[in-house]
């Protein structure tokens, strides 16, 4: 089976330092996989990479086995990728429904002058929009807060808000950066059947960099470990739970 995602020899160079380096590794389609590391391994840098916020400095990106290192974010977007963010990225002002229909004109545009005077396609496209934003947010468990503006939803809620405007793009592959930075446990294991659920639900291939070990062991089975901008462990959860490199880089080397 051919990889949905696959890094080869992957690198970024910042000036003289070097972020990433030689990253290699594969997603299969349907897969669930955690992407871990400590604080400035890096992880986020592979997003931005993979999205074409940063531009590669070695290596190739490859998406259902087409090149796309060297396409620019909305390029990538409509290849069938969709990120959320590690600090919040929604309209705080807007509400919660039209945080997600602005995502969703990806899929029902219309023109400049239909949007001006509301003639020609913009009621369909406009119904289509609402219908599919309200589908979602009953999904992530929003759909009552609809109308309240983004930015005076608790800080979890938000985090769910983004991945439903995430999936308005109608993605093959999610990248999740971080969905339960700032979560109490009982969040986290909501997090955790939300995730799962999406991933059953809507067949995605789904990539979580993630700080919550409880939450990326019991959701990932497979797990790329990094640090210092570079692969040291991929596996399984009880492979990389004892692997010498990852134990190391998270609890530092003895004397």
């Amino acid at each position: 089976m051919a990889a949905v995602l696959e890094l080869t020899g992957v690198g970024k160079a910042f000036g003289g330092v070097q972020a990433v380096r030689d990253m290699t590794f594969s997603l299969q389609e349907g897969e669930l996989a955690g992407l871990i590391g400590p604080n400035g391994a890096g992880k986020t840098t592979i997003f931005n990479l993979i999205t074409g916020v940063y531009d590669v400095s070695d290596g190739k990106v490859h998406f259902k086995g087409e090149d796309i290192t060297p396409l620019k974010t909305y390029e990538v977007i409509r290849k069938g990728i969709a990120r959320t963010f590690q600090n919040l990225r929604l309209f705080p002002t807007s509400s919660v429904l039209d945080n997600v229909m602005t995502a969703c004109q990806q899929h029902h545009p219309y023109g400049f002058f239909e949007a001006c005077t509301h003639l020609g396609r913009w009621g369909s496209r406009e119904k289509a929009n609402r219908t599919h934003s309200m589908e979602l947010l009953e999904r992530v468990g929003l759909a009552d807060r609809a109308e309240q503006a983004a930015g005076t939803l608790p800080y979890g809620l938000q985090r769910r808000l983004e991945i439903a405007r995430a999936l308005s793009l109608q993605p093959e592959l999610l990248l999740l950066d971080e969905p339960a930075a700032g979560m109490n446990p009982e969040e986290v294991e909501q997090l955790n059947d939300l995730i799962l659920g999406i991933h059953r639900d809507f067949k995605l291939t789904i990539l979580v960099i993630e700080h919550h070990m409880e939450l990326v062991m019991a959701i990932c089975p497979h797990i790329v470990c990094m640090n210092f901008g570079a692969l040291i462990a991929e596996g399984g959860p009880e492979d990389i739970q004892s692997h010498p490199e990852v134990l190391k880089a998270y609890l530092g080397e003895e004397d």
